[in-house]
């Protein structure tokens, strides 16, 4: 909630305090990151008390409501979350919104859109985000989520609430969780010490984690990369096998954070609850079962590039 933040983001806390306790929130507003490590769910919190019928900004407050688990859960009707598909968001991605929110709410008098990484909108969808600012609805509000204000157009900036995060870089170990992934992977094998003592393993169970942190954010355009994401450091089967291992590792992670557990193997960063706020349940469970299903291939499959092409595609959908 909200007032998790009271310390850490001072300034915008105030401002958004106000928002809500007064009841005059803006139409629109954009948020610029400034490399703050929680900007997303900075902004979910800042959602969580628009939507709340109290005005609620701790959880302490709250009895029996359930509304903000609904909201964690990516279930909430009344909330569009609009991610990059690719390099762009596209136009075609702000029409369906449109087509959406001409709808009628189903639950409560607002309705909110969140643009994630709003420098990405490409002309068109700028264009088409533009009219629907020109235009808003009294219910509906838009908020933009940005690393780079001066990418955004000015006639989009001109008509939002600007709040801009204080910079706050996460600092996390992750020495902890290398050593933990070394653990589970390698600690009953031949030569295990030599392995674990290894600095190139340390760097290759990097290099994987890098590798689920690039595909999140670009999914199927990480297929444009594969050969330098993966192909340079994973050499054999083997290699292989404890890079699908080290993923579904992650993504078990991601599913105790969507459940609200302790994580098991890695720290709770940032970019696991993104992760994990950007996706359903069921979908990460799928990711997971496509895991799992495409390494018990690996050991029949000569050919890694083409497994890989085919993950990536089939945690996408297809094509």
């Amino acid at each position: 909630m909200l007032d998790d933040y009271k310390n850490v983001q001072t300034v915008a806390y105030k401002i958004l305090k106000n928002t809500i306790k007064k009841n005059k929130y803006s139409h629109a507003y954009l948020f610029e990151s400034n490399n703050f490590y929680d900007s997303f769910n900075f902004i979910m919190a800042f959602v969580k008390s628009l939507l709340c019928p109290n005005k609620y900004l701790n959880k302490n407050e709250c009895e029996n409501c359930h509304q903000c688990e609904v909201i964690e859960s990516g279930n909430f009707p009344e909330i569009k979350i609009i991610n990059p598909d690719g390099l762009w968001i596209k136009k075609e991605q702000l029409r369906l919104l449109q087509s959406e929110f001409n709808q009628k709410a189903l639950i409560g008098d607002k309705r909110i859109y969140i643009i994630n990484q709003a420098e990405k909108l490409n002309q068109a969808a700028s264009n088409s985000i533009l009219k629907f600012l020109e235009e808003p609805e009294g219910n509906i509000i838009a908020i933009l989520l940005t690393d780079n204000i001066n990418e955004i157009l000015d006639t989009i900036r001109s008509r939002c609430q600007i709040i801009r995060l204080k910079n706050i870089t996460k600092k996390t170990d992750n020495k902890n969780e290398i050593e933990k992934i070394k653990n589970m992977l390698y600690l009953n094998r031949e030569n295990s010490k030599e392995i674990m003592e290894d600095e190139n393993t340390n760097q290759k169970i990097i290099k994987v984690i890098d590798f689920i942190n690039y595909y999140e954010k670009n999914k199927k355009n990480t297929l444009l990369f594969m050969n330098k994401l993966w192909g340079e450091y994973i050499k054999n089967k083997e290699e292989m096998q404890d890079a699908f291992d080290i993923m579904i590792m992650y993504y078990k992670d991601v599913i105790n954070i969507k459940l609200k557990k302790k994580t098991e193997i890695f720290n709770e960063t940032n970019s696991l609850k993104e992760v994990a706020s950007k996706h359903t349940l069921k979908q990460i469970c799928n990711k997971l079962n496509i895991l799992v299903k495409t390494k018990q291939k690996i050991k029949y499959n000569a050919n890694m590039n083409l497994i890989m092409d085919k993950l990536i595609i089939d945690m996408e959908g297809g094509i």
